[in-house]
């Protein structure tokens, strides 16, 4: 049987052709989607549901590849709107989400569950349109329908405010035009016996697509602190691999690195930890007791669950506390995690008052994520406004120290991540557990509060505090290097 490229397909082709072959013909490489993965799909889903009902008159058509293509051609006669109309051409498949009729022509409508229209996207709907025309529709105009950024809950949700609309018929037309050459190379490529070269990310259309050769494994013979872990390598670490150079320790001297790139490899080449003991103290002058390390976790969903929220706001359910009172004084551990279904912020918030003095050190990894929260709760409630302020006057980021280089071993791979600087600093670790990551944890914690999942409460509490448990060894691990 022929291989079918399909849009999807298509759009790999373009951000990764080792991929695209990889998907063909070696399919078992291909990695099982996370649950973080899962989940954001289904919200595309719940988008894409959300879009047919400013058409109540279209027509649903069926998912099976064969009845799709059969039916679609029968449902063009009833000159409705029609939901993912599928047509095929030599071995090329697409669906559009919305088939609008004008006249004799038709709309295509591409609805995305992002907010702003992406090069990706225009490639995704140029497929589309080419396998239509070929198929002797007669296309007038493309748009995009994605989620409105500006967009705030207030009441129930108004489905014509939730989208906007956007005219992308010229950058189609575009993107169009030599649309035959690429499906022609990627159908080369798919029945090539070799792989071709990885794709890089170095274009700004795959940039801002959404693959990675990375997370998906098209690159996986690098070593251990390989060129693509240099901090803000990004393009030089492009031409190094190209110039098979994979490795930070064989980067030539003549080669111009930044300050902290040198750092890693100087710690590569003679197998070193770097510290700057005079940046460690300064940044540890700042920590005023009492101490509170403290995590938030979130979910965010494409579609505003509650009143004040935006597309994908991000609502906190989960804090993990620990108190370290004076120097030396054994870590107090408190915790929230949200037990309900309804809108956890308001609960959220009362605990964390209750928790946090009025003086001392608020310490966090990486401010931007809970210094936004919390300026987001104080606008919704702003009877809590005034503590809050108080609170963000003392946050202090754990992460400033590891960012900067102050501190720099091998193993931290070139991240200043909480999951990377804890077993490199420590030789603790998150291995293990049965909620790993952020991602996990808000699809767990959705699951289960809205979607009657398992209960996973015991999971979610023992990863939030690791996070910041790990916060207080960081720093005790940082005062021992100064002593």
């Amino acid at each position: 049987m022929n291989p079918i490229l399909t849009k999807s397909n298509y759009l790999v082709g373009l951000e990764c052709p080792r991929h695209l072959w990889i998907f063909f013909n070696q399919p078992e490489k291909i990695r099982k989607v996370t649950l973080a993965e899962e989940f954001k799909f289904k919200e595309g889903d719940k988008v894409g549901q959300m879009a047919k009902m400013l058409f109540p008159e279209g027509i649903d058509l069926p998912t099976d590849y064969k009845e799709n293509i059969r039916e679609s051609k029968d449902a063009l006669k009833k000159k409705k709107p029609l939901f993912e109309a599928g047509f095929e051409l030599n071995n090329c498949f697409s669906r559009a989400d919305i088939l609008v009729p004008v006249g004799d022509k038709w709309d295509i409508i591409e609805v995305k569950s992002g907010t702003e229209v992406k090069d990706i996207n225009v490639h995704d709907v140029s497929f589309q349109k080419y396998v239509y025309e070929s198929n002797g529709l007669k296309i007038r105009k493309c748009f995009l329908m994605h989620l409105n950024k500006e967009y705030f809950r207030k009441g129930k949700l108004d489905v014509k405010k939730l989208f906007v609309k956007e005219d992308v018929t010229s950058q189609v037309n575009i993107a169009i035009k030599d649309i035959k050459e690429r499906i022609d190379k990627m159908f080369e490529i798919i029945s090539s016996d070799k792989q071709p070269k990885a794709g890089l990310l170095i274009d700004k259309m795959i940039k801002e697509g959404h693959h990675d050769c990375f997370t998906e494994n098209c690159i996986d013979d690098l070593p251990e602190n390989h060129v693509f872990c240099l901090y803000r390598g990004n393009k030089l670490a492009c031409e190094l691999f190209e110039n098979g150079i994979m490795h930070i320790k064989d980067i030539p001297q003549h080669v111009k690195l930044n300050g902290k790139q040198n750092i890693q490899r100087e710690c590569e080449m003679k197998k070193k930890v770097y510290v700057d003991k005079e940046g460690i103290k300064q940044f540890l002058a700042t920590l005023k007791y009492p101490l509170y390390y403290l995590d938030f976790e979130t979910f965010s969903t494409a579609i505003p669950m509650f009143d004040g929220l935006k597309c994908y706001s991000q609502v906190p359910f989960q804090f993990s506390l620990h108190i370290v009172k004076k120097e030396g004084s054994k870590p107090e551990h408190y915790a929230f995690l949200y037990n309900g279904n309804g809108d956890p912020r308001e609960d959220f918030v009362t605990a964390l008052k209750k928790v946090i003095g009025e003086k001392g050190t608020v310490l966090v990894y990486n401010q931007s994520f809970e210094i936004g929260r919390l300026k987001e709760l104080a606008e919704h409630f702003p009877e809590h406004k005034e503590w809050i302020d108080n609170v963000l006057k003392r946050i202090v980021d754990l992460l400033v120290p590891f960012r900067e280089f102050s501190y720099y071993n091998p193993k931290q791979q070139g991240s200043a991540s909480i999951k990377d600087v804890l077993p490199a600093i420590t030789g603790k670790s998150y291995k293990g557990m049965e909620i790993g990551d952020g991602g996990t944890a808000s699809a767990e914690f959705y699951n289960m509060c809205y979607n009657n999942g398992k209960d996973v409460r015991e999971n979610l509490l023992k990863y939030c505090e690791l996070d910041t448990l790990a916060e207080v060894m960081i720093v005790e691990k940082l005062r021992e290097i100064v002593i």
